[in-house]
């Protein structure tokens, strides 16, 4: 995938419209209460800064709806930059107008302006082209390093490309390059872990998987549903009665493609997803009729550890129980420590499964953890990512 970077551009002098990915979460005062998306855009700005460029940050935070609304301003998230920058940021309240333009006319080499929670504007998620143009007015070049929107065609990073010359960011070739490797040139054999709530958000990854992976292993709710489709009785489970013979017919394409496709052995079942729930662990065939299967069994750790720990390339998307009542996150965590524990190139996607893998203690030893939720699984799906396609075949002829 031949994609333009910051490094083969001269910015110096520039004025760079960078769209990042500052959709960090909040605590109760408003404050920043994990700066991991923030510190990943760290290398790009600072590239930018030292090569003599001017940098203009757009992002979003929340789902504002085209509305302004004070919760979801991008002060808290300015001052954390700050902090961690080490430089002025200049934050203007409003997305564009002349605050903006007056902002970024008067902004020198070496200075950072932060403009505001950009779903504050109407026209952002629409792509509206003079929404597009606004931004690109501000500016003389225009990089995209926020891979997590990558999936959507919005006017701050798609629309904007088609005003001003376009590159990629740090984070986003790293995204890239990464997620590339795990479709493309993945050492074998290859076992990919999914998991998650919904079966039906994941069909598409796991048919995209059924051609790229040697080993799948399934947990989480959507598990629940293909142990359903083996004739097995859940109890109170979650399951997906809709997706019950898309469920099977995998597990018909996965035997008849070679590919190992392994479901929970055993699972911890409780009556309420509650920490305080009496929970025991019993054979996934054993479910009681009046509670529910909330996370894999420790028979099905140790089994799909030794899985991984025999694999060249992990890939895995999803937690495998309800991770975020820690009764019921302990197979997650589990399997979190022994992919980082094995010498294969892991790749994590999603929120859940990075948070799991920081509260384990291990996310140093991932090879890589993609900040795309949606995008990375779109990715993996096979799917063209619209803010990546405006970075494709960019080099001047």
């Amino acid at each position: 995938m031949a994609i333009k970077t910051i490094k083969d551009i001269d910015v110096a002098g520039k004025k760079v419209f960078t769209r990042v990915d500052f959709n960090v979460p909040r605590n109760e005062q408003g404050a920043v209460a994990d700066d991991t998306k923030i510190r990943a855009a760290l290398p790009t700005i600072t590239y930018l800064l030292e090569q003599g460029a001017a940098v203009i940050l757009a992002s979003h935070l929340g789902r504002p709806k085209g509305k302004c609304k004070e919760e979801l301003r991008l002060t808290a998230v300015a001052e954390k930059l700050q902090e961690l920058l080490k430089v002025e940021v200049l934050k203007s309240n409003e997305v564009v107008g002349p605050e903006t333009e007056a902002l970024a006319q008067k902004l020198q080499p070496g200075q950072v302006l932060l403009l505001e929670n950009v779903r504050f504007h109407p026209g952002e998620e629409k792509n509206d082209p003079q929404l597009a143009q606004a931004y690109a007015k501000l500016a003389d070049l225009f990089v995209s390093d926020a891979f997590g929107t990558a999936h959507r065609a919005h006017a701050s990073n798609v629309g904007v490309a088609d005003y001003l010359p376009a590159a990629a960011g740090m984070l986003m070739q790293k995204e890239i390059e990464n997620l590339t490797q795990t479709l493309h040139n993945a050492k074998k054999p290859v076992l990919a872990i999914v998991g998650g709530s919904k079966t039906a958000d994941k069909i598409g990854v796991i048919k995209n998987f059924l051609k790229l992976a040697d080993i799948i292993l399934l947990g989480g709710g959507m598990a629940n549903t293909f142990l359903k489709a083996k004739g097995y009785q859940l109890g109170i489970s979650l399951v997906e009665e809709d997706q019950v013979d898309n469920a099977a017919q995998i597990m018909r394409e996965a035997a008849d493609l070679n590919v190992e496709l392994l479901l929970p052995e055993d699972v911890t079942v409780a009556s309420a997803i509650e920490d305080t729930a009496s929970a025991e662990t019993v054979a996934a065939d054993a479910v009681p009729a009046d509670k529910m299967a909330l996370d894999i069994g420790p028979q099905t750790c140790a089994r799909y550890a030794e899985l991984i720990d025999k694999a060249g390339t992990v890939i895995w998307n999803g937690p495998l129980g309800v991770f975020e009542v820690d009764a019921f996150a302990q197979g997650t965590i589990a399997i979190a420590k022994a992919v980082a524990a094995s010498s294969a190139f892991s790749l994590i996607g999603g929120g859940d499964v990075v948070a799991a893998v920081e509260k384990a203690g291990v996310a140093a030893q991932i090879s890589h953890l993609s900040t795309g939720g949606g995008a990375t699984l779109e990715f993996w799906e096979g799917k063209e990512l619209p803010g990546i396609a405006v970075l494709e075949d960019k080099k001047e002829g």
